[in-house]
This record gives structure tokens, sequence and C-alpha cells, in this order.
């Protein structure tokens, strides 16, 4: 048996003999008995099976010039691929020696007259030299067939007889039965009548069988012709024989053979029958090797396929395997592949990393989502809508509203309402902030989209973030300022220009305050003299500051000044604390706004507070009155008697110029020279500016007649 070597005989690993008993190692095998007694073989199988040992016979008589001898239901076998194998050599005897050990123990066969031909059963078993040599296992081989299609041989009167039997059968079956050896028909003719056209053995599955092996030597339509064969006859073959013959060579074909999609998309439907266990061993190490196969058409029908895979792989191959190669399908010059490869991420998003889903793959789709292709773009949006859950907290508020904003610009119709349907998808993904500074701004455009389908989807877009916005209001404070106790000046209480409940419009807070402040307003108009009631510490100057009372003093008033500007001049003097720099920022703050109100920026800035406060002086400051008129000659004596004991530095203006510049270098003041041209609205601000002349040292005369006017212009 070692010796004899043919696919339909069953493969012997090793032998071991001792005294008493020979083991014999064998393959993995199954009784056909088993199938045969519970009638489970199809008429499909039943002919591929007897055409399999069919050959074996051939082999054994014309090839090995053996007669078996033993050829029964008992000595066929099934392999692992559902392939029957021919066993029972217990008498396998060559006709070429002298003394075959068949004639000898050939009676000791059980159940041996029953399966004899009548020649043995007459003459002996040593008849066999007296007639052709296949005649023997010929008439084994007829009975065989009878077993097959009827579970079992009890009686010598059921011999020739054709119950269920397929009918193309019969005359071939009877002339194996003959009683006449000399004219009983070979095993290898029994062969060579059923592959006649339309004869017994022409079936697609004895036919596909026998192409399996030649699969990678096929030309292209001859694979595609047999592949789709197996198409349609994959469910008449033995699960063994599929998952053992078929599957490897399928693997093979798709891998090295040109097989192409057609043979993988075979190969995905035998793999539904595996287990987990064979899937794992058999198609997993395929699978990964083909996404590194460049052909398109392969990663394509892998990409096809990858749902009806994904189950099957373990997070750690797709994270280290699988998508490291799919990433190149992201920039392929070819769209079809660019496109199924964003489809592909809906199916691996829930085996990727939370790493790998916010680094690697946001990066490639935030490629595929400037495509060229409209189709593409649409689709990375769609992806995006999809996958937001899976992304990380602060990854999805920053990517999914960027996406989608650029998504509602696109040119193509589609896109811009697959944005849309994402952003209704994903609002409970966003803060109510995000959805009031930044979602419903990018919304508004598509509310007057060119197309209705756009349009419609912005209005319901539109809606479901409204209401996330109003419910979420309802829970808000009335107001964030905290409560403070009106102000009273002379007994009488200042009303705010706040809105009542009755105003009404949008122009009911500036009626408010125009009448509340004429109803504070009573007696008659007269000019403002110095109150003597004010605290001392209103009324004390440093002594580093210059006077700047402007409501005590009789200023000159253009009929071109401004209404602000007169309010400023007219405002309650400022403390003796607050220092010169923060005066001319107050005024800054107010210039601004109401440039900015308009519409209009300022060129340059009216004063930049220095970086550093100035600092104080260690003498206590010499305070004085003015009587509501500037002093300039007292300012100054007091100026020096102060520089005479502090050597302190000097008032911002005064101080001597150096080539380090400690602050800014200018001080502006703007002043309000009237309209430019006809209309009404801002009007252009003259700037008066001492600058200091580096290498040029100023000097001051101390003589209250002879005063430099220039450091004053910076006050007036």
């Amino acid at each position: 048996m070692r010796t004899l070597r043919h696919p339909g005989v069953i493969k012997v690993l090793d032998t071991v003999e001792t005294e008493a008993y020979i083991y014999i190692a064998t393959e993995r095998v199954t009784p056909l008995e088993w199938h045969a007694n519970r009638k489970s073989l199809s008429e499909e199988t039943s002919k591929w099976g007897l055409y399999t040992i069919a050959n074996t016979l051939a082999f054994i008589n014309d090839e090995a010039s053996s007669v078996h001898g033993n050829l029964r239901l008992g000595s066929i076998f099934t392999s692992q691929s559902g392939e029957w194998r021919l066993g029972g050599f217990d008498v396998l005897s060559s006709m070429k020696e002298d003394d075959p050990i068949i004639y000898k123990y050939g009676s000791l066969l059980p159940s041996a007259n029953t399966y004899a031909p009548p020649e043995i059963v007459k003459s002996g078993w040593e008849t066999i030299k007296h007639y052709p040599l296949p005649a023997t296992d010929s008439w084994g081989f007829g009975l065989l067939v009878f077993e097959v299609f009827n579970g079992c041989f009890i009686e010598s009167d059921q011999i020739g007889l054709t119950k269920n039997l397929p009918p193309s059968m019969y005359q071939s079956y009877k002339r194996l039965l003959n009683a006449n050896p000399k004219v009983r028909l070979s095993v290898p003719h029994f062969r060579e009548q059923g592959r006649r056209s339309g004869g017994f053995f022409e079936t697609p599955l004895i036919k596909l069988s026998e192409g399996i092996e030649s699969l990678g030597l096929k030309s292209g339509e001859e694979r595609e012709e047999f592949l789709s064969e197996l198409d349609e006859i994959a469910k008449d073959f033995p699960e063994e024989f599929i998952g053992v013959k078929v599957l490897p060579e399928l693997l093979k074909s798709v891998e090295f053979g040109g097989g192409g999609p057609k043979a993988f998309a075979s190969v995905i439907k035998i793999g539904k029958k595996l287990s987990e266990e064979e899937w794992d061993t058999k198609l997993t190490p395929v699978i990964v090797r083909l996404f590194s196969n460049p052909d398109r058409a392969i990663r394509v029908c892998l990409l096809d396929n990858l749902p009806g895979m994904i189950e099957h792989f373990p997070q750690k191959i797709v994270n280290d395997k699988i998508f490291p190669q799919m990433v190149t399908g992201f920039t392929d010059i070819a769209p079809l592949v660019r496109e199924q490869t964003v489809k592909a991420v809906l199916t691996i998003i829930s085996k990727l990393a939370d790493r790998t889903i916010n680094g690697e793959l946001l990066k490639h789709l935030a490629k595929t989502s400037n495509d060229e292709q409209p189709g593409i773009r649409t689709n990375t949006t769609i992806c995006m809508g999809k996958i937001a859950r899976s992304l990380g907290t602060n990854t999805r508020q920053k990517v999914l509203v960027a996406a989608f904003s650029r998504s509602l610009r696109d040119p193509f119709m589609h896109a811009r309402n697959a944005a849309l349907l994402a952003l209704a998808a994903t609002s409970d993904l966003f803060s109510e902030d995000d959805c009031a500074t930044k979602i419903l701004p990018a919304l508004c455009p598509s509310l007057v989209d060119k197309e209705s389908l756009v349009r419609d989807q912005a209005n319901k877009s539109f809606d479901v973030y409204v209401q996330r916005i109003r419910k979420y209001a309802t829970t808000l404070p009335d107001t964030i300022s905290p409560p403070t106790a009106a102000a009273t000046t002379n007994g009488v209480v200042t009303r705010m220009g706040t809105p009542q409940n009755g105003s009404a419009g949008w122009t009911g807070w500036a009626i408010s305050s125009f009448t509340n402040k004429l109803g504070a307003a009573s007696g008659a108009m007269q000019t403002r003299a110095p109150s003597t009631l004010q605290s001392k510490s209103e009324n004390e100057r440093s002594s580093l500051t210059p006077p700047n009372d402007r409501a005590s003093r009789n200023l000159p008033t253009s009929a071109s000044a401004s209404t602000l500007h007169r309010q400023a001049i007219a405002s309650k003097p400022t403390p003796a604390s607050t220092p010169p720099e923060q005066l001319f920022q107050d005024e800054e703050a107010d210039d601004e706004e109401i440039d900015e109100a308009w519409g209009e920026l300022a060129e340059d800035a009216f004063f930049d507070a220095p970086s550093e406060a100035v600092p104080k002086p260690k003498e206590p400051p010499t305070t004085f009155d003015d009587g509501g008129e500037p002093d300039f000659e007292g300012w100054l004596k007091a100026q020096a008697q102060a520089k005479s004991k502090t050597k302190g530095p000097l008032p911002k203006g005064l101080s001597k110029p150096s080539n380090q510049s400690n602050g800014r270098t200018a001080v502006t003041r703007t002043t309000t020279t009237g309209s430019l041209g006809s209309g009404a609205g801002p009007k252009k601000l003259a700037t008066v500016a001492a600058k200091s002349r580096p290498g040029a040292s100023k000097s001051i005369d101390t003589k209250p007649v002879e005063a430099d006017d220039d450091w004053g212009d910076a006050w007036d």
C-alpha cells in the first residue's frame, strides 16, 4: 500500500509491526457506509464518487496489473475533502507474481461468497488467472453501484436489479454483472461509456472536479466559464470537498493564477459556510496579502465584499495590516477606487482604534472632501456624518463644523444636501454655543439656495437647531449682572435708559432714554459754579499732574463740535489719583466705539497707554486751589520745589527726551473739525502731536510770563 500511490487510494502515513499486530496509520477518513445507510448521498454526488473509484480501479487493473478482489461498500471511505477513497486492500495481488496471495486468502474475507463472482464461487479463487484480469473487480464494481444507490446488498437475487439507479446507467450496469466473465464489461470501459456525450458520467460536478486542479492553467475565457458553472452547482458538492479541495484552488487562482474578482467572489460564498477557526487559518492570511496587491480590480472586489468579511477579522489585524494597505486607495488615480475606499470606511470604523480614527483616517478624508469628483465629495460628507459618533469629543467639535460648513458651499447640489442631512443627524453632538455662533450662520445661505431640494432640507435642518437653542435659552437666567442700588445725585434718582416692558419696537430704549433725562432736569438753566461740597480728595490734584478741570475752564465752543465731545468737556473732574494717561485712554475708548459703530476704522490711535505706570514721588503732593481757573505759575513753582527735594522723574510731557523711549512718543488729541463733504456721517479727526526730538534737549522756563506754550498745546 505504501508503494501504491494514486489520488483515489487512501494515503498511508506510517506502519508499525509487532509480534501480534500490524498498525497502519492513514489519512483521516470516514466509512462511506455511514452516508449510504442514512441515504444522505445525492445522485450527483454518487456519480461523482463512482467515477473516482472507477479511475482508481482502472489504475489498479491496467497500470498496476493487479486485482483488488475486495470491492464492496465497506471498502470505500470519504476523506476530509469529501472525496471517495478506495481501501480494503486485504488481498490486493499482482497477477505478475507466481503465487498471488488472493488465491490463498480470498476465501477468508467476510461474506466472501456473497460478493464473489459466479466463476469464483463455482471453481475457487485460482480461476482468476483463466479469465481477463479486470473481470473479478468488474463484478465487484457492479455490486458497489447497486449498494451506493440502495444503501445495502443483502441477497444474491438482487443482482441485476436496477432499483433506484439512474436510467442512463442501466445497460452499462447490467454488463458489469454479466455471468460470463469473458464478455463482462471492464471498469475502464464502463468509465468511457459514462464519459460519452450525454453519458451518465457527463455531469457538471464531475467536470468541475477535474477542472478545479487545472484552474491556474486555464485561459481567461475558460476560467470565466468554469467559475460561472461553479457558482451554479456549488450546492451539489459536499461541503467538505468545497472547503478542502475547491477553496484552496480558488485562493491560488486569485493570488497567483489571475483568477481575479470572479474567483474571489466564489471564495466569499464558500467562506460563509466555514467555521471561525477555518476562516482564520484558510482565508485571513490570503485576504491580508491581497490588500497589498496593486491590482485595482482585486482592491475594488475586496472593498465590495468587506462587509461580509470584517466580522471575521480581529481588531489588531485590521489596524496593523489591513488599514495601512487600504489607505492607498484614498489617493489612487482611479476615481472608482477612491470612492469605494471612502464607502469602506463605514465598514471598518468599528474595528479601528481611536488614535487611528482621529489621526490618519481624518487626514485622508480631508483630502477626499476636496476631490475633483463631486460624487466622492458627497460620499465623504455622508461618511463624516455617519462616523461622527466614533470621533473623539475634542476632534468632533473641531472637524465636523469645518467639514460640513465647507460642504454647504460646494457647487454640487447633492454635496450641499448631504451636508444639511449630516448636520440634522448630528445636531445633538454640538454644544449650544456652537449651534448658535457657528452652525446657524453657516446654514442661513442655504435657505435661499437656487435648488429647491437644498432649500427644503435647509429649512428642516434650520428648524432642528433653532428648536434646540430655544429650549436651551429657557434654562438661562434673565441677566448675569449683579443687582445695584439706584444712584442719586443731589437727591435726584438717576434713571437708566433701559427699555421698559411697555416699550414697543426696537426704538423703545432710545425714547425711554430721552424722556428719563427730560423728567430729571428741572429749573432754569445757569452756568455751573465750582462746588464747595465736593470732598477734599476730589479737589486735590497730584503735584505731578497739571489741572484738568475742563468744566471750569472758559473754552470756546465750536459749532461743529460733536455732542459726545461737549459731554466729555462737561464731565465731572477726575480724582487726582488717576494718571493722566488714563484720561486720554478713556477718551480714546469712546472715540473708538463711535468709529466702530459707523464702520470706520481710525488710521492712528488717539493715545497709547504706557506699558508702566508713572512712578509716584516720595514727598506728599503739594495741593493748591485754582478757584476754577488754571494757575500755571503756582503749579510751576510747586513743580520746581518738588524737583529740588525729591529729584524724582518729571511728569509725562515735562521729562527730557532721551534716546531710549519709555513709552509712546506721541500724544494725540481728537477734535472735530466739521463734516467732510455734504453728508452726515463720521467726522475726520485732526491730530496734534508733540514728539520728542532725539539729540535736542528741551529747556523749561519757570517764569510765569515767558512760559513756553509748546507743551501746553497737548492739554488743549
